[in-house]
């Protein structure tokens, strides 16, 4: 089944139940550090909450559905491991500081109270790649939390840190800016909201079905390929990233870890390398659909032009409002718990898209006096 026809299949999705919570992480000041060239450690902040509420999650066999963001990630956890993932959150928020001064919000609220106050939660499941699944929410519940959570009166986290380790195990920043396949000419990053509840599921689907007819199917589109990826090999960039995960840059450890980066230029011309690659392209996470549309895609600049004209023009019969960003590669980090079928790749576009195309979608909703 085509995304375009899953969005307007009612009887395909179901509310979230109502003991379950939305969680989300939020950079404070985002668009700011963008601006100023951070977006990758914007990039890598969003990961690593994922990464550690992924890895509570795997620990205890339980599955649980959570969207990149960008600068930030949303979660919906069941009742029973709630006050964990919010122990690691407040560690991780701690982390966060210490490493990159930037702080991270952290918030979460009942779906009860979503529920209550007349916000809808529907959640399906859509198969993206034979390997590949992505949870789909409509309704404006997530949307809800993300105004109680990041507005002024702001309904942040108050739980304390974990005491025991944190663990970010999985994560990993080791490819370079990926440039879109040989054959496209940029990567767009596209966000798309709709005010009209009622119609929101015609207008995503109207979109996506657009993206189609434009683009070609996923892997048409898909600013990913195998080609053009490449290993960071510096000290600077791999001890980042160690700093991150443990706080302080161990030397025996990163010199391992530059040495095994360096094997990877000749595992990845290897038969289980070579399928490792082609799944990664799979699993790499560029359609997000929490309320909003959240994709990242490679085209041609005539492709997103059309693209632009339909999307005007569904902006105009009030169906909705759209922020896009244009950039000449992507940025990914990943979360690799094995090499087989354990591992997924968040990815933005460059110079901070998905950041760069929420700030457009802001002012425009700020200028039609929506709630934001």
């Amino acid at each position: 089944m085509h995304l375009g026809e899953l969005l307007t299949q009612y009887d395909l999705f179901s509310d979230v139940p109502r003991d379950w919570y939305v969680v989300l992480t939020d950079i404070k000041g985002s668009t700011n550090a963008v601006l100023s060239g951070r977006h990758e450690d914007v990039n890598l902040i969003a990961t690593g909450s994922i990464v550690s509420v992924l890895n509570i999650a795997y620990g205890l066999n339980v599955t649980i559905p959570f969207f990149f963001g960008g600068d930030g990630a949303t979660f919906i956890i069941p009742p029973g491991i709630i006050d964990r993932v919010m122990q690691a959150l407040a560690s991780y928020k701690i982390n966060t500081q210490n490493t990159f001064n930037l702080e991270l919000r952290t918030g979460m609220v009942a779906v009860e109270q979503i529920y209550a106050l007349g916000h809808h939660l529907h959640i399906a499941k859509f198969s993206s790649s034979a390997s590949f699944h992505i949870p789909i929410v409509l309704g404006n519940g997530l949307n809800y939390a993300e105004q109680l959570i990041k507005g002024d009166d702001a309904l942040l986290s108050n739980h304390s840190a974990q005491t025991d380790e944190l663990d970010l195990s999985g994560m990993q920043c080791r490819w370079d800016r990926v440039a879109p396949p040989q054959d496209r000419e940029e990567v767009v990053t596209l966000l798309v909201a709709t005010s009209d509840h009622a119609r929101q599921s015609a207008s995503f689907s109207k979109v996506m079905n657009k993206i189609d007819e434009i683009y070609g199917p996923p892997r048409k589109r898909q600013p990913i390929s195998v080609a053009q990826l490449k290993l960071k090999t510096t000290f600077s960039s791999l001890g980042a990233e160690m700093r991150f995960r443990l706080g302080q840059v161990k030397w025996v450890k990163l010199i391992t870890t530059w040495l095994t980066t360096l094997y990877g230029h000749i595992y990845f011309r290897t038969q289980r390398g070579r399928k490792y690659l082609k799944s990664l392209v799979e699993m790499a996470d560029t359609l997000v659909i929490d309320g909003k549309i959240n994709t990242v895609i490679s085209g041609t600049i005539k492709q997103r032009k059309e693209l632009q004209k339909a999307l005007d023009e569904l902006e105009q019969d009030g169906a909705i409002l759209y922020g896009l960003h244009i950039s000449s590669a992507s940025i990914m980090s990943c979360y690799v718990r094995d090499l087989v079928d354990g591992h997924i790749h968040f990815v933005d576009g460059s110079e901070g898209g998905y950041t760069q195309a929420a700030k457009i979608l802001k002012r425009k909703i700020h200028l039609n006096n929506l709630p934001n």
